[in-house]
């Protein structure tokens, strides 16, 4: 099986860059995110809170969680159940947000992305991902942009949703969310020693997955 692990800071375009690329190549796409929303989920299925660190440990074994394509779309399924939808839910939300605490659910899906990574093809992104969760990935790419131009195309993100943004604060917090991510205690982001440092400063979305997809694909050829 091959793996793609993708880091770089907030607003580089990990995941929608991985969503597209895992499409074109028939991958896995791993989205951590879906992973802790679907533990909150398994345990407000399961009746126990969701701050009560024993009561989730317990339950954890008898969790089944997986990623699958159906009819060329990505779910994620509990046990036989889609759920897919039910974790976007707002209570799901907030569950996923209490569950990502605990030290033990970290280490379950640690494990759980590890698996995915053994059992299919995957791309995967993060912050810690070529680091420490797939330090065997086939391929590790650190994608990054200037702060400025990931400032602006989060405000042009946020604004094209209906929200106001202004682009000074924006980029304030871009440069506090890439202090806080290299410097937390528990695998900060880095760039691997053995990743591709793929700058897409100027570049639009679509140029961005075409060096990509190159760069993978070449890579993937030279593997084989």
């Amino acid at each position: 099986m091959n793996s793609i692990a993708i880091d770089g800071p907030s607003g580089a375009g990990k995941s929608s860059l991985s969503r597209k690329i895992a499409e074109e190549l028939g991958y896995i796409y791993v989205d951590t995110g879906a992973l802790y929303r679907s533990i909150g989920l398994a345990v407000l299925q399961a009746g126990k809170n969701t701050k009560k660190a024993d009561e989730i440990e317990a339950l954890l074994p008898q969790i089944d969680l997986a990623l699958r394509h159906v009819d060329g779309e990505q779910r994620v399924f509990l046990g036989s159940e889609d759920v897919s939808e039910a974790i976007r839910e707002e209570a799901v939300s907030m569950a996923a947000s209490d569950v990502s605490a605990h030290p033990a659910v970290r280490a379950f899906l640690l494990e759980t992305q590890r698996r995915l990574a053994r059992e299919n093809n995957v791309i995967m992104d993060g912050r810690d991902i070529g680091t420490v969760v797939l330090p065997n990935a086939n391929i590790k790419i650190y994608l990054t942009a200037t702060v400025e131009d990931r400032a602006m195309r989060r405000t042009l993100q946020l604004r094209e949703a209906g929200k106001q943004a202004d682009y000074e604060t924006v980029k304030k917090d871009v440069e506090q969310r890439d202090y806080n991510d290299s410097h937390r205690a528990a695998a900060p982001l880095k760039q691997a020693d053995d990743a591709v440092l793929v700058d897409t400063t100027g570049l639009e979305f679509e140029q961005s997955l075409a060096l990509l997809l190159s760069l993978i694909k070449e890579r993937l050829i030279d593997a084989t």
